[in-house]
């Protein structure tokens, strides 16, 4: 019976591996995007700091940065 039974729920075993494979890819892309945007974030303070953007620009840049990582968050922690 161990035989028949494998053979019945391979294709439910592979369906469920390509699944884990799925979400496991989905969430290393949400940390390297976070990744991504913390070193921007890095940047644009390095950037201010050396007054190549002025206070106006960095609050911009700086609000659509954080937005951006908040919602990858929301997105990471929503399962």
């Amino acid at each position: 019976m161990l035989i028949i039974d494998d053979i019945i729920f391979s294709p439910i075993h592979s369906i469920l591996w390509i699944f884990r494979e799925l979400y496991n890819s989905v969430q290393q892309e949400l940390v390297n995007e976070g990744d991504a945007i913390t070193t921007e974030l890095s940047e644009l303070y390095m950037m201010l700091e050396t007054g190549k953007i002025t206070e106006a620009e960095f609050d911009a840049r700086e609000k659509e940065l954080l937005d951006r990582l908040d919602e990858i968050q929301e997105r990471g922690t929503t399962k």
